[in-house]
């Protein structure tokens, strides 16, 4: 933890990585702290060269990142912009009830071909392929969401 402004932040970190065994490092991303208590994400990554890293985890909280990203970072390794897109796209779902069908839901995700990566009992980062698995995901969470049963959102601002 670190202080910050008079208040304590945290660095939201990984401890399943997707893409585990690709990766040879850890790199961060400064994230919005509105929403959350944490202000920057650790993300596991594998080195392209100095300065380049393709990402190997779903991104939770920093946006327009995905699974697949050649990203570059500044001399302390935090992420300054992507040089190249995977064409993958990241969804967050969170479950507010404990009472939800969760393991229904995240197999149903997984049966579509999704990656999940799990911050918590209640936060799941997915990663789909392309923007058609996201279309159909998207239409399948909007179901569950209708229902009650979870909040989801696009890991892209643009």
């Amino acid at each position: 933890m670190a202080e910050n402004g008079g208040h304590v932040s945290r660095e939201a970190t990984h401890g399943a990585p997707i893409w585990r065994e690709r990766s040879n490092f850890i790199i961060a991303a400064t994230i919005d702290s509105g929403n959350t208590e944490f202000a920057s994400e650790q993300l596991w990554a594998r080195r392209v060269d100095e300065s380049h890293f393709e990402l190997c985890c779903i991104p939770f909280f920093a946006y327009d990142l995905a699974l697949g990203d050649v990203v570059e970072t500044n001399r302390q390794y935090v992420v300054r912009r992507v040089t190249k897109r995977s064409g993958r796209y990241v969804i967050r779902v969170y479950f507010p009830n404990a009472h939800c069908p969760r393991d229904e839901i995240a197999q149903e995700m997984t049966d579509r071909g999704a990656l999940l990566e799990w911050s918590s009992t209640n936060l799941v980062a997915v990663d789909v392929r392309d923007r058609a698995e996201a279309r159909q995901l998207a239409a399948f969470l909007q179901q569950q969401e209708d229902l009650g049963r979870l909040v989801y959102e696009a890991g892209k601002t643009t």
